[in-house]
């Protein structure tokens, strides 16, 4: 789609508590594209919505389909699937919420169907928009050891799948972006509380270039927890996603100098949406593609199996 243009004719296909937010963000993009409508099987959270912004329901996807150029797919992860396609195959570009779907078989099926009809699937891995990421990208160059905390109270929201895919696929997606080397081996625990899947995980990802990286998720916190520290030569970085600050630590004549790194605030998700629309205006290749979002759901699935392998050697 050229620069030149008409504005894109986007929807949401599931409007929650996250879709809310894609509703709300397209609608303050005037300028990129036309909100033209929602997508949702819950009568009551439909109409607060259209009450809201007064746009349309559309009563099946391949309406929603034919008045849309693309489309954020904002449903359970485990309903990713049976929403894409549909608009896949009526010609829509797609934002699909993280993980891509709950399993390889259906993330491949959709990246094939956006092949065949020469479309553009993002994956939305938000924290790879925050600004914290967009530092981090600048400032590593040789990581040797990552630690990432991500800790949340319970929510019954996002439990249709376990912590893995649910949170700690995020600090993957970041960890892929900044070391950049293929994964030698990986070693996870983890254990139910709350619901039918884990809730607490811890993973150790060692890459085939050293590095490793240390992931500890849990859904059933008392506080919220968002946190990534980098060890490389010469240096270490320690960042706070939720806050979006941290500070930098450089070996010195005098040992270490701290700095506090000056982050530009910005809402993670509007630069999300703002990339998306981008790429599709100009063609380009969005920074979480569907490929990108496979390789991350790879990984979180393996961490996935060797938990629920572990869990059953111990009964």
């Amino acid at each position: 789609m050229s620069s030149n243009a008409k504005k894109l004719r986007v929807g949401v296909a599931g409007v929650g508590y996250l879709g809310r937010h894609h509703v709300r963000i397209y609608h303050e993009l005037k300028d990129l594209c036309e909100f033209v409508g929602i997508f949702e099987v819950d009568d009551e959270r439909a109409t607060e919505v259209v009450d809201q912004y007064q746009c349309p329901r559309f009563s099946t996807l391949e309406e929603m389909a034919e008045a849309c150029d693309a489309v954020s797919v904002v449903v359970p992860t485990d309903r990713h699937a049976e929403v894409s396609l549909p608009l896949l195959e009526g010609g829509c570009h797609l934002m699909v919420e993280k993980p891509i779907c709950k399993n390889r078989e259906e993330a491949a099926a959709i990246l094939a169907k956006a092949r065949e009809k020469e479309l553009t699937v993002q994956v939305g891995h938000i924290e790879q928009y925050n600004p914290v990421t967009s530092f981090l990208e600048e400032a590593v160059h040789q990581p040797k050891f990552i630690t990432a905390d991500r800790l949340a109270p319970f929510n019954p929201r996002g439990t249709e799948v376990g912590v893995v895919l649910d949170l700690m696929i995020h600090d993957i997606g970041v960890i892929l972006q900044l070391v950049q080397s293929p994964v030698e081996r990986i070693e996870a625990v983890g254990v139910d509380v709350l619901s039918k899947s884990e809730d607490i995980a811890n993973a150790r990802i060692v890459f085939e270039n050293g590095c490793v990286a240390n992931i500890n998720t849990s859904r059933v916190s008392l506080k919220k927890v968002r946190e990534i520290r980098v060890f490389q030569p010469e240096s270490y970085l320690s960042l706070d996603f939720m806050n979006q600050k941290g500070h930098l630590l450089r070996k010195g004549p005098m040992g270490l100098a701290k700095e506090d790194i000056p982050i530009e605030p910005g809402e993670p998700l509007r630069l999300e949406l703002e990339s998306f629309l981008s790429c599709l205006k100009d063609g380009s290749e969005p920074k979480v593609s569907g490929v990108s979002g496979l390789k991350a759901l790879e990984i979180a699935l393996e961490v996935t199996r060797q938990i629920r392998e572990g869990q059953s050697l111990g009964k």
